[in-house]
């Protein structure tokens, strides 16, 4: 019996819990990233694709990049809407978009748009960790819900590029609590341990704006994970040179994350970041 279609975009209600906010009372990128993936979970299991269907057949879906940007955080205590739909998919990867806003997009209140993001995932064999074919599941269900013309009017993730100047500014250790359902470091640590390479003080006189996070190996419990920094643009004129027409200053960094596996020396690349602020 043929499975009945769902709406192609799916659409959740989350909460600004105050304890997920930060010393302005907004909430943490980490935790607004936490949703979205929660979101995409929501929206797969639904129709037939997701983790409850692929687990026990020793599949998962492992995210490969995602951008988020920007132009407000939800605030304690305000509930929220996350949209997310698929917009390609090809065999072994597909993109997700999402939508973060205030109400539901049916035109019965007035709708404030926080933000957008684009994702890219990949699903693989829990046990060789190999990429699995996305059209073998449910004879390439996915397919059906592909969705073109919803507007996501952010750019899509950039290859981050590190240069020589590249600082090694920080090393830590993993634990228990890093490590999520598919065995490996959360894909969320890692955004809320590259956000901690900036102090309380900068986030007092800079806004986060976009942050993108590529994941190019898959790093584990007891790794050691080296951060590298480089400045790469101001985005601008300082507030002096500029006018009131023109953009507020931007600051962005590139970041690199290496592992140094136990019983191991080598240092593996195992993520690249980039993040924009802007100066309040």
């Amino acid at each position: 019996m043929k499975q009945e279609l769902l709406d192609k975009v799916g659409c959740y209600e989350f909460l600004a819990e105050p304890f997920h906010c930060d010393f302005a009372s907004r909430l943490f990128m980490g935790h607004l990233g936490n949703h979205l993936l929660n979101a995409a979970d929501f929206h797969s299991n639904d129709r037939g694709y997701g983790m409850n269907y692929l687990m026990p057949r020793h599949k998962t879906w492992v995210l490969s990049r995602l951008a988020i940007e920007m132009q407000e955080m939800p605030k304690s205590y305000d509930k929220f809407y996350v949209e997310t739909w698929v917009e390609s998919a090809m065999k072994y990867f597909t993109s997700r978009n999402f939508k973060i806003c205030s109400s539901v997009s049916d035109g019965s209140e007035a709708e404030k748009v926080y933000g957008y993001g684009k994702s890219v995932w990949a699903m693989i064999d829990t046990e060789t960790r190999q990429p699995v074919d996305i059209f073998s599941i449910h004879d390439g269900l996915i397919k059906e819900y592909i969705e073109t013309e919803k507007p996501c009017p952010i750019a899509a993730s950039s290859r981050v590029k590190m240069g020589k100047n590249a600082e090694l500014v920080r090393t830590i250790h993993t634990y228990y609590n890093d490590v999520d359902v598919n065995g490996h470091i959360n894909s969320v640590k890692y955004i809320e341990h590259v956000l901690d390479l900036f102090d309380l003080d900068y986030y007092k006189t800079h806004f986060l704006q976009r942050f993108e996070i590529a994941y190019v190996a898959e790093s584990h419990q007891g790794d050691q994970l080296n951060f590298y920094v480089e400045k790469v643009g101001d985005g601008g004129k300082t507030e002096k040179e500029a006018s009131v027409n023109e953009p507020q200053k931007m600051e962005e960094f590139c970041i690199k994350i290496t592992k140094i596996s136990q019983n191991s020396d080598i240092e593996v690349e195992v993520v690249r970041s980039k993040v924009k602020f802007i100066k309040k």
